[in-house]
């Protein structure tokens, strides 16, 4: 399997790339946006680089160094890796990588976030196990 920086290359040519943590904060956030996602889904800090190729619906985003983040609305803890990836469609992440959620002792890789109805208010996760728990939009709002 190919590591994700290597992903990572072989989707730049033709990508939007931005450098700089607010403007590729700023940048993340409006394709959340765009996608019908809630915008405080990934909240990173220290970016260097946050990519998308539009025609290939793949996303990227590289910090200094990983991240745990608490939802305090419903007390879930994720950590970020350095690179997260994934690709992306309307109200749906698949394929993510370099994301995982505390469930009891275990860290859990999350391989997709989806809203499969928006007006239920509530997004999808979906572990690499298959296992999956839905919560409410509100609690990934902006920080």
């Amino acid at each position: 399997m190919a590591s994700q920086t290597q992903t990572i290359e072989s989707y730049r040519e033709g990508a939007e790339v931005h450098h700089g943590d607010d403007l590729c904060r700023k940048k993340s956030i409006q394709l959340l946006e765009e996608l019908g996602l809630p915008k405080g889904l990934l909240p990173l800090e220290n970016i260097e680089e946050f990519g998308y190729n539009r025609a290939a619906g793949f996303m990227w985003l590289i910090q200094k160094k990983k991240k745990e983040h608490t939802f305090k609305k419903i007390k879930q803890t994720v950590s970020y890796a350095s690179e997260v990836t994934a690709f992306v469609e309307q109200r749906k992440m698949k394929k993510i990588t370099g994301v995982k959620t505390k469930e009891l002792l275990l860290w859990l890789s999350v391989v997709e976030v989806y809203i499969d109805d928006p007006s239920s208010e509530k997004v999808t996760f979906k572990t690499g196990t298959g296992l999956s728990d839905s919560f409410p939009m509100s609690a990934f709002e902006l920080e």
